[in-house]
């Protein structure tokens, strides 16, 4: 077996590779948020490190940072976690390669929607696991419905995004509650990946483990927290999982790394978390506004921080158009080609994680560049 025959480069990476050797790049590229953390957080890892505090810790993360994590579970969401469900992983990345190797052998199939995430698929196919991708659109609010599921056979598990990148689409509590029945009915397993909770800008969002105790979610610290590469993640999982989990934890990672749990520990800063929120919800409200007239916008960003673009009507599919646009504008957005297959080819990502007077800037270039196409 070729383990790389359908594996695919992550292009966002590759495209602010190639930005970075650029001077004066506006980046609209890349998920990364350009925060900073919470000042808490940065001193404890600090601190830890001045202390000595750098040897492994249990496979699956200090006890304090699950209690943590627990606790802000029934802060947030009203759903009460025993700590000892919760493994703290390295990255949500962890997670995912954990969730799989316990949740499907080789040649089991995981239900994605198409868009979505591109290292999902990878993940699978690194695993021998059939991704099965459901077509989401505009029109559905890129969500997966249970009718979507009802020709695919054998999913083991299905696999949600909540908020959604590269659509910025949530899944409110109906969506959510008919999922959960559905997954329940025919005996799949049900992941949610949470890792933009917080980032969600007109109503409050809802965790999947408020309607199923036997979901598995997935979060952590990179987005909402500003932590990007502290690489601290983590799952909530049933108890019969936590054994599996602890197995491949101790063998493929060991533990996450200890200084950046003491800082995770630090970070549930309530007031300057919603500080963050504010900030990207003022570039989301700016960029939607700014560029809305320029591209065809199928769903305006109800989370996370990114817009979905189709550039279709300039004759150009994604690919061009970011290769293109970085070139003659110096501006770095995301080809949709990225994020699947279904529909994806005209489309772009852009990323508000760079401060508002680069979004101007970015779109002041974007709409120089896309008059030029029009002559």
């Amino acid at each position: 077996m070729d383990r790389f025959a359908h594996i695919s480069p992550f292009i966002v990476m590759d495209v602010l590779d190639r930005a970075r050797k650029m001077e004066g790049v506006v980046h609209l590229e890349v998920g990364e948020p350009d925060l900073e953390a919470p000042p808490a957080a940065i001193e404890a890892f600090e601190r830890a490190v001045r202390d000595g505090r750098y040897r492994y810790t249990p496979a699956l993360g200090l006890m304090e940072l699950r209690e943590k994590i627990a606790g802000y579970y029934y802060e947030r969401y009203g759903v009460a976690v025993s700590p000892e469900r919760v493994a703290v992983t390295p990255g949500t990345s962890g997670a995912f390669l954990v969730v799989y190797a316990m949740l499907l052998d080789p040649g089991d199939r995981i239900a994605l929607s198409d868009p979505s995430y591109p290292c999902y698929r990878n993940f699978a196919y690194l695993l021998g696991i059939e991704p099965v991708f459901i077509p989401v659109s505009g029109d559905g609010g890129y969500c997966i419905s249970p009718g979507m599921l009802e020709h695919h056979e054998k999913v083991g598990v299905l696999q949600i995004s909540n908020p959604s990148n590269p659509t910025g689409n949530i899944y409110r509590s109906d969506a959510l509650a008919s999922l959960v029945e559905y997954a329940g009915r025919h005996g799949i397993a049900l992941v949610s990946d949470e890792i933009y909770h917080g980032l969600v800008y007109d109503e409050k969002e809802h965790s999947v483990l408020e309607y199923d105790d036997e979901a598995i979610v997935i979060n952590g610290f990179s987005k909402y927290f500003c932590m990007p590469g502290f690489r601290v993640g983590w799952m909530i999982m049933p108890e019969r999982y936590i054994r599996r989990a602890e197995m491949v934890l101790q063998n493929i990672f060991i533990a996450a790394n200890t200084p950046a749990q003491y800082a995770a520990l630090e970070a549930f800063d309530g007031d300057y978390l919603s500080g963050v929120r504010d900030t990207f919800r003022e570039r989301r409200d700016f960029l939607h506004e700014a560029l809305k007239d320029v591209f065809d916008v199928p769903v305006r960003p109800e989370g996370a921080f990114y817009l979905w673009a189709d550039v279709g009507r300039y004759g150009l599919k994604g690919v061009e158009f970011s290769d293109r646009l970085l070139k003659e504008e110096r501006v770095a957005v995301t080809p949709g080609v990225d994020f699947g297959k279904n529909g994806t080819e005209t489309f772009v990502r852009l990323a508000f994680t760079s401060p508002l007077e680069d979004l101007r800037t970015g779109v002041e270039r974007i709409r120089r560049f896309v008059s030029c196409l029009q002559k």
